[in-house]
């Protein structure tokens, strides 16, 4: 009898021992440099890294922010030339709706935050950058490849066969047609105006002020500031206390670290930077694959 006890009570303490690492474990995930409180309110950082192509992870972690009640304030750590104009949008309406929840959401820039990276920092509450900066670039682009010189010399015969006139537009087996640019030039423009109300409704301009400088020119952190184009000259902690500002969280806020997502292709880009299987590493986007316009 003794000897059950004896097991079940080493039993007990191992479980409460395992517990309590996890607790400490967790407790560590989710404070930032200063947190003090494991279930208190918090402010979650999410980062936006690299060409904005599939989104469907970073829209997913801002759902789960959503409903995370311990989640007060979210800052959005951006470094991102840009991408392909869906997904960006899909970002922007998933910023957009964690704000709708009541949740404010401070856009934190690095160096890079462009384009598509900028299109998104425009939804959210506040906008914070580093004086060098590189942001703006609002413009849209589609670059398309012409292989009919080379393919006549190595005796390539290209065959379409189509029901549709435009159905193969931006074939790389001829040049553009007139009426091919003229459609491609449109469905550019209507994009770039929906950048363009985007950043005048975000940042509450007027839309001829927007226009002025939405001819795809990239400005500093200081110009942008200028301009009115982001709100502070600031650095991620300094993004970080303002969200916490916003809910009135103490200072320094306990703080959710972004997701950390393990990648082979990173890992070697990493060991080989500046080679050249560092640039074949490169993450691109498939240009040839079917016509995208970029904001890039």
């Amino acid at each position: 009898m003794r000897r059950r006890l004896r097991v079940v009570a080493a039993a007990v303490l191992v479980y409460l021992g395992v517990a309590g690492l996890f607790v400490i474990a967790v407790g560590g995930l989710s404070r930032g440099e200063g947190g003090s409180s494991l279930f208190g309110p918090k402010v979650a950082i999410v980062e936006l890294e690299g060409v904005i192509i599939d989104v469907d992870d970073l829209v997913r972690e801002l759902k789960a922010h959503r409903e995370n009640p311990s989640v007060r304030a979210v800052v959005l750590r951006i470094n991102s030339p840009g991408g392909v104009v869906g997904p960006t949008q899909e970002l922007y309406d998933a910023v957009r709706r964690l704000r709708d929840a009541g949740k404010p959401v401070v856009a934190s820039l690095g160096a890079v935050a462009a384009s598509g990276g900028y299109y998104v920092a425009v939804g959210c509450d506040e906008i914070y950058a580093n004086r060098g900066t590189l942001t703006g670039s609002i413009g849209v682009i589609m670059q398309l490849a012409n292989f009919e010189q080379l393919m006549k010399k190595v005796g390539v015969d290209y065959v379409v066969v189509k029901a549709g006139q435009f159905k193969d537009i931006g074939s790389p087996s001829r040049p553009m047609t007139p009426d091919e640019r003229r459609v491609m030039q449109g469905l550019l423009d209507d994009v770039h105006g929906q950048f363009i109300d985007a950043v005048a409704a975000g940042r509450k301009l007027p839309r001829e002020d927007v226009v002025r400088f939405a001819d795809g020119r990239v400005f500093s952190g200081t110009q942008a500031k200028e301009l009115h184009m982001i709100d502070v000259l600031g650095d991620l902690e300094d993004a970080v206390n303002a969200a916490a500002k916003r809910v009135n969280i103490p200072l320094p806020p306990a703080v959710i670290q972004p997701k950390r997502r393990f990648s082979i292709v990173d890992l070697l880009r990493s060991q080989f930077e500046g080679t050249a299987l560092g640039l074949l590493l490169r993450p691109t986007v498939p240009a040839f694959r079917t016509p995208l316009y970029l904001m890039d």
